[in-house]
């Protein structure tokens, strides 16, 4: 019988390789400074450069089986990758969250806060929220925190994480010429 590579076990390394490189490079951010866990830079930096990495092994996945890799497969490869590596993170924060710092959440409620309040000033809308959307802000930020709204994050993100499979699909497909007609 022949060991053959499919999208999902190809899918499946990848995206346990990237949820461990995102629990890593998450509990270096925390040592380092937690407040940048919050950081809208960080999160797109991150973001870029598993993107880049989904490519890379999507690159390596398709050359193993051949140099070409139907639009399917692709979506198929890239989805797993995500998913996998989505739950390895979420299970991460969890455990961050409530476990080795239960305080960190206030930390980082903190300081988005502290990031929206700014970006309400400078569009000179700071001045006219009430202490009740402020307490409401709060609230739904702390709850994004807990394993539930993890959870429910991890939910959300599951439509996000099929659009960017989409479009991964799309840049890693590669049709065989030759069988054209």
């Amino acid at each position: 019988m022949e060991n053959e590579n499919t999208p999902f076990k190809a899918g499946l390394n990848s995206g346990l390789i990237l949820g461990l490189i995102s629990v890593v490079l998450t509990y270096v951010i925390y040592f380092v400074d937690s407040s940048l866990l919050a950081a809208w830079y960080v999160g797109i930096g991150i973001f870029v450069l598993f993107i880049g990495l989904i490519i890379y092994f999507g690159i390596q996945y398709r050359n193993s089986i051949g140099g070409y890799m139907p639009f399917g497969a692709a979506f198929n490869f890239s989805f797993i990758t995500l998913v996998v590596a989505g739950i390895i993170g979420v299970l991460a924060n969890i455990l961050l969250f409530t476990v080795v710092d239960p305080a960190l959440p206030n930390v980082l409620v903190d300081a988005q806060m502290e990031t929206q309040m700014a970006m309400l000033d400078k569009f000179g809308a700071g001045d006219s929220i009430s202490s009740e959307q402020l307490d409401e802000m709060r609230t739904n930020l702390q709850n994004a925190y807990t394993p539930f709204g993890q959870l429910k994050g991890f939910g959300f993100l599951l439509i996000g994480y099929a659009i960017f499979a989409l479009i991964l699909g799309a840049i890693l497909k590669k049709r065989d010429k030759s069988l054209d007609f």
